[in-house]
């Protein structure tokens, strides 16, 4: 098995979409597009996701105290590949609000996850962050944006 194979099985999964942002011991602020979140445990509430250990970001987010999971809506398409991109200020323009911590918290997504830091866990080229949960907020009804296959979609009824 190769890993353009590896990494194509694994598109095969759909997923929703979210962005992590973090405030940087500066007062910057950080945030990626990412695929990678699962909840852990509902007591206490964890949950988590995981970064490439070659990420820039990789040290801000290590240091961070908080970071906010935004569930990104079906008509923020345009924020994931914002904020999928380098180079560029992935927050001009984007409506958002301090949450935890001082983690920025996006207007309009389906729901948010407002974490503490809590513990991280290297594993092959990535690091597996678990946040505990000190504030959620969820839009009932709201369509989220889903990640299948290297496009993006939205949810049908069965």
């Amino acid at each position: 098995m190769d890993s353009s194979q590896f990494r194509a099985a694994l598109g095969m999964f759909a997923t929703g979409v979210c962005v992590v942002t973090v405030r940087s011991a500066d007062g910057g602020l950080v945030g990626l597009t990412a695929n990678s979140f699962n909840s852990v445990s509902l007591e206490p509430p964890l949950v988590l996701w995981s970064l490439a250990r070659r990420a820039g970001s990789l040290p801000v987010f290590t240091h961070g105290t908080h970071y906010a999971i935004n569930i990104l809506a079906a008509d923020q398409m345009e924020i994931a590949q914002r904020f999928a991109t380098r180079d560029i200020d992935r927050f001009a323009g984007v409506p958002w609000r301090e949450g935890a911590g001082g983690a920025p918290v996006l207007d309009g997504v389906v729901a948010c996850f407002e974490c503490a830091n809590r513990s991280r866990y290297e594993e092959g080229d990535h690091v597996i962050f678990v946040g505990e949960v000190e504030r959620c907020t969820s839009r009932p009804g709201a369509q989220p944006l889903i990640f299948h296959g290297g496009r993006y979609f939205t949810e049908l009824p069965l």
